[in-house]
């Protein structure tokens, strides 16, 4: 029987071990059921957790996009209305200066016309003064030709008398001579 020991009591042993090993791995495989299931809901949550956060995110994003789309659009509407204001602006000065580009221009041409008149006056007064400047001119040579004719007609009228008989003076009186 002593051999049969060798194998009942290993054999025991190994029955109490399988028993008791199967019965500490039903408990582990309870656990390990119960911790999946923890895991799963704490993955579940977690999962939760992240697509609400996700979603909080996407709302944050879609937020700060409709906010930056508002913010380019207000923007592109301030620079469009500082656009317009430099346009009208603009276009403001330029008809001003239009306007006093017309005012200078109708100016030049009245003042063209005052200078055209005043020089057409010019050349009268010239045109008056030349024949003024003439007509002493001739006034003089006619005063000198009148000169000239009454010292030739004084000249004419010295030769004649020195020349007539009246204008001699007669010889001198020679008392006789006595004798």
């Amino acid at each position: 029987m002593k051999k049969w020991m060798y194998v009942i009591f290993p054999t025991v042993g190994l029955g109490l071990f399988l028993i008791l090993y199967f019965a500490e791995v039903k408990k582990m495989d309870e656990k390990e059921q119960a911790h999946a299931v923890e895991v799963a809901q704490l993955k579940k949550a977690d999962d939760d957790r992240k697509a609400k956060l996700q979603d909080e995110a996407n709302a944050s994003a879609a937020k700060k996009a409709k906010e930056r789309d508002d913010e380019r659009t207000r923007k592109e509407a301030e620079k469009a209305a500082k656009w317009k204001a430099e346009g009208d602006k603009i276009q403001e000065d330029t008809d001003k200066y239009k306007a006093d580009a017309a005012a200078a221009t109708k100016k030049i041409t009245d003042l063209e016309a005052q200078i055209e008149k005043l020089r057409a006056q010019k050349d009268q007064a010239n045109r008056d003064y030349l024949a003024a400047i003439k007509a002493v001119e001739l006034g003089k040579i006619e005063r000198r030709n009148a000169e000239i004719e009454i010292q030739r007609t004084t000249k004419m009228l010295v030769t004649r008398a020195e020349d007539s008989s009246f204008a001699k003076m007669p010889p001198p009186f020679v008392p006789p001579v006595a004798r």
